[in-house]
């Protein structure tokens, strides 16, 4: 996955306000994006994230859906090439876990510093200050 450098300049605009993203950039949000553009996926990075010690077995996810384990697999493979979640198989079961980096790539391109983005005069603003 591409890291793009957020500069510290524009204080008041997330980068899709301070600056065109870069069509790798754009490629791996889009990814991210649409994988948790399904409700189940949503659910299914929530539970995982949530679960005691960060990590969560394949067995105690399933429980908590109305949907056969090919299904749930299948979700799962989604957000794994989305590049959101990573795992590891110990013995018969695999266990998943978040990506952190992945995560805050998401948050930094949609929040300011003082919370979700909303058009202000200063980011919107063409005249130049007096």
């Amino acid at each position: 996955m591409s890291n793009q450098e957020l500069s510290d300049g524009g204080a008041c605009c997330s980068p899709l306000a301070r600056e065109p993203l870069t069509e790798d950039w754009a490629g791996d949000l889009a990814r991210m994006f649409k994988a948790l553009g399904d409700p189940v996926r949503l659910r299914l990075l929530s539970l995982i994230a949530s679960h005691a010690g960060g990590e969560a077995c394949v067995c105690d996810i399933s429980e908590s859906f109305d949907l056969s384990q090919p299904t749930i697999s299948h979700h799962l493979k989604v957000l794994r090439a989305a590049g959101l979640l990573d795992c590891e198989r110990r013995g018969t079961w695999v266990y998943y876990w978040v990506i952190p980096s992945a995560l805050q790539q998401l948050s930094a391109v949609l929040l300011t510093e003082s919370g979700p983005v909303v058009p202000s005069e200063t980011c919107t603003s063409t005249e130049v200050p007096a």
